[in-house]
C-alpha cells in the first residue's frame, strides 16, 4: 500500500499501524442510527469520521466492505431491558405503523448524510430484516451456556462469561465496580444478576413489534443485532468496528461478549470511537436548548445561530478537529470554517487556470519544496486520521499555489511532473478524501437579469454583433432570449 496508515485502537488504547486481515480487502462495521427521531449532529460527526476512513482506505488501494446497520427494533427506552421499544412508542403516539416510522426517519437519515456528501455504505442491513439470524445467535449462546431463559426472555450471563473472559476489556470497566454501582430495578428479578442483559425479550400481547421464537413471541435485544449482522456480512473476525463514544459501554462491550460466546473470538481488530459535541463549551442538551438539528444549521433558525451555515461549511468545520477530540460549536468557529472552506475551493479554481509554461527554468530547490509540501498533506491522515493536520498542510501548499497564480514564483521553476502531481493530489485530497464539494452561491435569476440588461443595452445601442454574441452564449446553456412588448425575458429552449 502507498502509505503507512495508523489508527488509535480503543481496545488496546494505543496507535497501531493498520494491517488488514485479508489484504487488499477490509471489513468495516459502524453502528448506524435508531430510526425513531431526526438525525442529530453527533450522528453526523460519527458517520463523517467513518466516511473519511472509507474514502481514504479506498484511495490507498483497499477494497472496502463498509457495513452500517439500521436499528429499527429492540432499542428500549433509557437503553435498559424494560420499557417500550422506542420505535413502537413513536408509532403509537403518532398512530402509524412502526415501519412507517422506520421509513420516514430512514429517509431523513439518508437525506441528511447526502447533504453532507457522505458516501453510502457497501451494505446497510436492518435489524428487522435479520430476525432469523438473531434467533440463531441466541440459540448459539444458550448452547455454550452463556445465556438462559427466564419468563420467555433470554439473558446473557455476564458473570459466567467473566469467569473465562474479560467483560470490560473495551471500556476499562471493572465488573466488581459495576456490580456495586448497579441498583435493583423493577423487572430485574427474572435476571440472575443485574449486569445480565437481554438478547431476546418476551413481548406482551399489546407489543406491536414481535416475532415467533423458540421462547415465545418476542423481539431481539439491541446489542444482539450488530453481532448477528456484522458476522453475517463480515465474518466472525473483521478489521474495523466503530461508533460514537456513547456506544463503547454497554453496547460495544456487550457485542464483544456475544461475539466471543458465539464465534470464540473478538469481532474486530481495531475499535474506533468519535468524541462528543459541545456548544459554546457546554454539552449539547435539549434541556439547555443548545442542541440543533442539521436543518436548523442550514436555515439559521435557532436562537444560538447568528446566520445559516451550508452543509460543506459544517463538514469542513468538523474536519478541523481530530475525531477523538471534543468539538465545540460556536458562530465564530463556523464563520471561520466558511472562510477556510472557500479558500480550499478557490485553490481548485486557481489550479484549473494555471497553464504550465513552454519556457520552463526548473529550480531544483523549489521543485523539491513543492513535492515535500504535497506529501506532507498525507502525514495527518496517516497519523490516526488527523484531518485537522491534513487541512493545515493543504493551506501551506495553497500558499505556494497562490504564489504561482500571482506570479511571485514562476510556475516554470518546478517540473511539469511536479505541477501535475500537485494539481492531482490537491484535487484528490479536497474532493475525494475530505469529501468537500463546490456549493453554488450564485443566484442564477440575478445573473440572468444582469446579462439581460447588457443585452438590452447592446440592442438599444444597435450593437448587433454584441446582441448576437449574448444570444449565442445563452443558447449554449439551453436558454433563449425573448424580446417582448413588455421587455426582455428568457426561457428554456424547447
Amino acid at each position: 500500500m502507498q502509505n503507512q496508515f495508523s489508527l488509535y485502537n480503543t481496545l488496546t488504547r494505543k496507535k497501531e499501524v493498520f494491517t488488514p486481515l485479508h489484504a487488499p480487502f477490509v471489513g468495516m462495521y459502524v453502528c448506524g442510527p435508531t430510526v425513531y427521531s431526526n438525525v442529530h449532529l453527533g450522528n453526523v460527526r460519527t458517520f463523517l469520521t467513518f466516511d473519511i476512513v472509507f474514502r481514504y482506505l479506498q484511495y490507498l488501494g483497499y477494497k472496502v466492505r463498509y457495513v452500517r446497520n439500521i436499528t429499527d427494533v429492540g432499542h428500549l427506552e433509557n437503553d435498559v431491558d424494560e420499557g417500550e421499544d422506542k420505535i413502537a412508542k413513536k408509532a403509537r403516539l403518532e398512530k402509524l405503523e412502526p415501519m412507517e416510522i422506520v421509513q420516514r426517519y430512514t429517509n431523513d437519515f439518508h437525506e441528511v448524510l447526502n447533504q453532507f456528501n457522505l458516501l453510502p455504505p457497501s451494505v446497510e442491513p436492518s435489524a428487522t430484516g435479520h430476525i432469523l439470524e438473531q434467533i440463531e445467535s441466541v440459540k448459539a449462546l444458550m448452547e455454550v451456556g452463556l445465556a438462559y431463559e427466564a419468563a420467555g426472555s433470554v439473558y446473557f450471563d455476564v458473570l459466567k462469561y467473566n469467569q473465562h473472559h474479560n467483560y470490560g476489556i473495551l471500556s476499562g470497566r471493572i465488573i466488581e465496580d459495576l456490580l456495586s454501582e448497579t441498583r435493583e430495578l423493577d423487572g430485574q428479578s427474572e435476571k440472575r444478576n443485574p449486569l445480565d442483559f437481554a438478547i431476546w425479550k418476551n413481548a406482551s400481547p399489546e407489543h406491536i413489534m414481535r416475532w415467533p421464537s423458540p421462547w415465545g413471541m418476542g423481539f431481539p435485544g439491541w446489542h444482539l443485532e450488530c453481532t448477528s449482522m456484522s458476522t453475517k456480512y463480515l465474518g466472525p473476525h473483521f478489521d474495523i468496528h466503530g461508533g460514537g463514544m456513547d456506544l463503547k459501554f454497554p453496547h460495544h462491550e456487550c457485542e464483544i461478549a456475544q461475539a466471543v460466546g458465539i464465534n470464540g473470538e473478538e469481532p474486530a481488530r481495531y475499535w474506533m470511537h468519535t468524541n462528543m459535541l459541545t456548544v459554546n463549551g457546554e454539552k449539547m442538551s435539549k434541556s439547555k436548548n443548545n442542541s440543533f438539528l442539521p436543518a436548523q444549521l442550514f436555515t439559521g433558525d435557532h436562537p444560538l445561530l447568528q446566520q445559516a451555515y451550508s452543509p460543506m461549511t459544517v463538514r469542513f468545520f468538523m474536519l478541523q478537529a481530530h475525531y477523538r477530540s471534543t468539538l465545540d460549536f460556536s458562530n465564530e468557529a463556523l464563520i471561520a470554517a466558511r472562510k477556510g472552506y472557500i479558500k480550499l475551493m478557490n485553490g481548485l479554481h486557481i489550479l484549473d487556470k494555471l497553464v504550465y509554461p513552454a519556457d520552463a527554468e526548473v529550480k531544483p530547490e523549489t521543485d523539491a519544496e513543492l513535492i515535500k509540501l504535497t506529501k506532507d498533506c498525507f502525514n495527518g491522515l496517516n497519523d490516526d486520521l488527523n484531518t485537522a493536520r491534513t487541512i493545515a498542510s493543504l493551506f501551506n501548499l495553497l500558499k505556494k499555489i497562490n504564489s504561482f497564480y500571482t506570479a511571485n514564483i514562476g510556475l516554470g521553476s518546478i517540473t511539469a511532473e511536479t505541477f501535475n502531481y500537485v494539481k492531482e493530489t490537491y484535487r484528490v485530497l479536497v474532493l475525494d478524501i475530505l469529501g468537500l464539494q463546490e456549493e453554488s452561491t450564485a443566484d442564477a435569476g440575478q445573473l440572468f437579469g444582469v446579462l439581460l440588461r447588457f443585452y438590452k443595452e447592446a440592442k438599444e445601442a444597435k450593437d448587433y454583433a454584441r446582441v448576437d454574441e449574448i444570444r449565442a452564449e445563452f443558447k449554449k446553456q439551453g436558454i433563449v432570449i425573448k424580446d417582448m412588448k413588455t421587455g426582455v425575458d428568457w426561457a428554456y429552449e424547447e
